[in-house]
């Protein structure tokens, strides 16, 4: 699966409060072996949430968990928007919704705050922790959260626990190569797309070293083009060092 995050806040971006949803969801990607392939932190801009949207769905393995405008203020575009991006623009008043906001707010839950259950057609809850104001998802991968990150954590762990526990751990290997990234450019070229690797450079003064690091759910594959540079550095008469460090849900 491909991971996204969009965070919705004009707030974030003329710098008025501080982002904390990207960090906590990649942690907790990680640590269940999985990776973000983008992340988007953007205006409240209803054209340009759907142009975001529509990218993110026209990726047939993407799962996107977006933050921010749910709520019941003028600004909040966020439950229009993914219904006219992933629902043709059919919405509903959700009953569960519907009650827990009568619920939880009584009398006061009139005339704006009901507006929140109001929400794409055949939505699932996400539990709302502080507020009851629950969180919602579509076809078990477009998740949307309240911009609070006290609110929105709890609903990403919930959401990730339900429907993506686990993914397959990967194999790492990675070494440092007592040369420049220029000398391994070729072998580079031969690791085929389905295969993770990283370089990179480093330089103290006039030595240069480079990091290269292999990976995949294949344990064969990954021995296979990681000993393509040790037959390189090899052959070359290159010293090198092979790390041995596990990242989260990954073998060595």
């Amino acid at each position: 699966m491909n991971f996204y995050s969009v965070i919705i806040g004009t707030e974030l971006l003329n710098g008025r409060r501080k982002d904390a949803h990207f960090a906590f969801l990649n942690n907790e990607l990680l640590k269940r072996g999985w990776e973000q392939k983008g992340s988007f932190v953007i205006k409240d801009e209803p054209p340009f949430m759907a142009d975001i949207f529509n990218l993110i769905k026209n990726d047939p393995d993407s799962v996107m968990f977006c933050f921010g405008g749910i709520g019941a203020t003028p600004d909040d575009y966020t439950r229009h928007v993914a219904g006219d991006v992933f629902t043709d623009g059919k919405m509903e008043v959700n009953k569960i919704a519907e009650k827990t906001i009568i619920d939880t707010f009584g009398s006061e839950a009139y005339p704006h705050r009901i507006n929140m259950a109001t929400l794409p057609i055949n939505a699932s809850l996400l539990k709302n922790v502080v507020s009851n104001v629950p969180g919602f998802y579509l076809e078990d991968r477009f998740f949307f959260t309240p911009g609070f990150p006290s609110m929105s954590q709890h609903m990403v762990v919930e959401a990730l626990d339900k429907l993506y526990p686990q993914n397959k751990p990967k194999y790492r290997l990675t070494l440092t190569a007592f040369c420049s990234e220029n000398d391994l450019v070729d072998t580079m070229k031969l690791i085929p797309q389905d295969i993770d690797m990283s370089s990179l450079p480093q330089i103290n003064g006039d030595k240069r070293t480079t990091d290269i690091s292999i990976a995949s759910q294949d344990e064969e594959k990954t021995k296979k083009y990681f000993n393509m540079f040790i037959d390189y550095l090899m052959k070359n008469d290159v010293k090198y060092n092979i790390e041995q460090k596990k990242d989260h849900n990954e073998c060595i």
